[in-house]
């Protein structure tokens, strides 16, 4: 029997039906094509995105992006999981165009409810007031209209997580990017915002990430190299969390192109 699978999965066929098999149920690679996360993920990171993390999405061929498999529970997933959590980078279909991945992180869950006042993200968790004294300091707290807010919950632990102070409200800039009205995120959705807050095409232009798109969150990049193809050695094998530690507390000069992305 041994003999038999080895022989089956060392011809053509067994081996394309073992990629097909990792690619729908584990791992797709992925390129960063923008710069929304800088500096978290670079344009040019090439990684891979591990699709089990949030449930099982309905396997799709790849480029063709044909369903390989009905919608058995009409949420575009073969295995329903658990959701992304907050602060988590997620990849993601985009909604308007479900054969884009979007890369982003999720700032916000079902229930929460997200504001944005001069560049300041604010997010009431759908938990309570309670849960927001007993879990963030004070001076990280404001109070409106009975709620208790977050301000700028997640940058303190993903440090690439930035504003440019060139992009100012001068009146020629999108608004989103400056003041946003409170946001409930509706049920089985999610809120994303990129790192790179000032340049990424997000939520606060196009709104929630239903649970059907999702797809999963990266693993680790398996190379990486820069717009004149220079190899980044020192980003190769690496994983989101080891990145965020190497640029935690350390001043990062980023050269930001102009425009939404």
């Amino acid at each position: 029997m041994l003999k038999k699978i080895y022989n089956w999965s060392s011809s053509w066929t067994g081996t394309i039906v073992i990629v097909l098999c990792i690619i729908f149920f584990v791992a797709q690679a992925f390129v960063i094509p923008s710069g929304s996360m800088k500096n978290t993920l670079l344009i040019g990171d090439m990684l891979f995105v591990k699709k089990f993390s949030y449930g099982i999405p309905t396997p799709r061929i790849p480029w063709l992006e044909v369903k390989v498999l009905p919608e058995f529970h009409d949420n575009g997933h073969l295995i329903t999981g658990d959701g992304p959590k907050r602060g988590e980078i997620v990849v993601f279909r985009y909604p308007n165009e479900e054969t884009v991945h979007y890369v982003k992180r999720c700032v916000a869950v079902a229930g929460d409810i997200v504001a944005l006042q001069d560049k300041v993200l604010y997010l009431h968790p759908h938990e309570g007031n309670e849960y927001v004294k007993n879990n963030y300091p004070l001076t990280q707290i404001s109070e409106f209209d009975g709620k208790l807010w977050i301000k700028n919950p997640y940058r303190k632990d993903h440090p690439g997580i930035h504003n440019d102070p060139s992009v100012t409200d001068n009146g020629f800039n999108p608004q989103q990017l400056f003041n946003m009205s409170p946001i409930k995120v509706p049920e089985n959705e999610y809120f994303m915002m990129g790192d790179n807050r000032d340049h990424s095409n997000d939520s606060r232009f196009w709104g929630t990430v239903k649970y059907k798109y999702i797809v999963g969150t990266p693993w680790f990049i398996y190379f990486s190299w820069d717009k004149n193809k220079e190899v980044r050695w020192n980003r190769v094998f690496r994983t989101v969390g080891s990145i965020e530690k190497d640029i935690e507390g350390k001043e990062i000069k980023i050269n930001h192109e102009k425009g939404i992305y």
